[in-house]
């Protein structure tokens, strides 16, 4: 807080306090008892070893005042009353005084200064009563005034110090939720590259799986077959490394010259043509059908989109049997987009709330607040319809 003051500001504000109130008391000491052998006419008797001794009682407690700041006021208003009814210099000892009110005013409550406050106006007038030509009714309003002024200065340090913690508190709590925003934006990242990797590896190896068994199954008798499952394995195994390097891309920076279109491109709609060929030489019977006009979606409600459909095939292909016919409804409303994905098999399901797919396919709709649904229909078969609100058309 102290980076613009000055160097001289700067150093004064390191200096222990304990050692600052030393070196105060000790400054009032000298100064008080030098003042008073300079001018021995200003009381009735001059200064003694006695004052000397009283100059010690009034000042010397002021190292102590930020630990017993009440202690110290008393000690201190006691030393300067009995200094001054003995008589000796009625100029001196009334700072002791004052920087102990002071104290009591900056670290304690208002109504325990304005209490402490009227022990030093009476020490001020009494001393300054005993001045020659001044009044009592002129010493009392030097008194308040300058008692006043003490506890306005103490109180307005106290406040400011009360504030600066207060600020330095909210300082450290806005940091912590800076720091918990920042740890929940990156779970949520890790969350949705989860999702995406998941959507990759359970569907392109759903894909090899099956056509590893089936190429294995027919190796001998069918070499034709056996052929194309290969060819299936070897450009769904090409598509799955493509799109892992696309991800991986999001967790690193890429040079300048790197394949944008490589690693920054994400499936959309628009890619779901190669998809439904391949899951047909996987051995689904699927039919594709868009009503309304296309049009470019967001990137990130295409993907959601594209990964649905994805999901849905791939949950077909592992669950409803090998005879089972796919049907596709992709609708382009005026400010809608709906999916529809029905199937005639006989496989058992996990439910909407059971799975990673079905789940994260759930997490992905409501984050572009639309709307889903799957579950078995009663002729037979499974459906999973989602539906997203949209821009209309221009």
């Amino acid at each position: 807080m102290l980076n613009g003051a000055p160097p001289s500001i700067r150093r004064l504000s390191k200096i222990n306090p304990a050692i600052a109130d030393i070196a105060l008391a000790l400054f009032l000491i000298i100064t008080s008892s030098l003042w008073a052998l300079a001018e021995p006419g200003q009381g009735r008797h001059p200064a003694d070893l006695p004052s000397l001794a009283l100059t010690l009682l009034v000042n010397a407690p002021l190292a102590a005042r930020r630990r017993a700041p009440y202690t110290v006021l008393v000690v201190s208003v006691s030393g300067a009353v009995i200094y001054h009814l003995l008589g000796y210099h009625y100029g001196l000892n009334n700072m002791g005084p004052l920087l102990a009110l002071y104290t009591v005013a900056a670290h304690r409550p208002l109504r325990a200064a304005f209490f402490w406050s009227v022990p030093v106006v009476a020490e001020w007038t009494h001393a300054s009563w005993h001045v020659p030509g001044v009044a009592l009714w002129s010493a009392l309003g030097q008194a308040l005034v300058v008692s006043g002024c003490v506890v306005s200065i103490g109180t307005s340090v106290r406040l400011l110090d009360s504030r600066t913690r207060q600020l330095a508190e909210l300082a450290d709590r806005l940091h912590q939720e800076q720091e918990a925003a920042a740890q929940r934006a990156v779970a949520l990242e890790r969350m949705q590259i989860a999702r995406e990797l998941h959507d990759v590896v359970a569907h392109h190896m759903s894909v090899i799986s099956v056509q590893a068994g089936l190429g294995l199954y027919v190796a001998s008798s069918e070499p034709e077959t056996a052929r194309q499952t290969l060819e299936v394995i070897a450009r769904t195994s090409s598509e799955a490394l493509a799109e892992m390097r696309r991800l991986l891309s999001i967790l690193r920076v890429e040079p300048a010259d790197a394949d944008e279109e490589l690693y920054t491109t994400a499936p959309g709609l628009e890619r779901l043509p190669p998809l439904i060929e391949r899951m047909r030489l996987a051995g689904l019977s699927i039919d594709m059908t868009v009503e309304g006009t296309p049009r470019p979606l967001p990137q990130g409600l295409d993907l959601c989109a594209f990964r649905i459909v994805q999901e849905a095939l791939t949950n077909v292909l592992k669950h409803a049997g090998d005879d089972a016919r796919v049907r596709i409804v992709v609708t382009y409303g005026p400010d809608e987009v709906a999916l529809r994905v029905t199937d005639d098999g006989r496989g058992t399901r996990a439910p909407m709330t059971g799975g990673h797919g079905l789940l994260g396919m759930t997490e992905r709709v409501k984050l572009y607040r639309g709307a889903i649904t799957a579950g078995a229909l009663p002729e037979g078969g499974y459906e999973v319809a989602a539906s997203f609100p949209v821009s209309p058309p221009p």
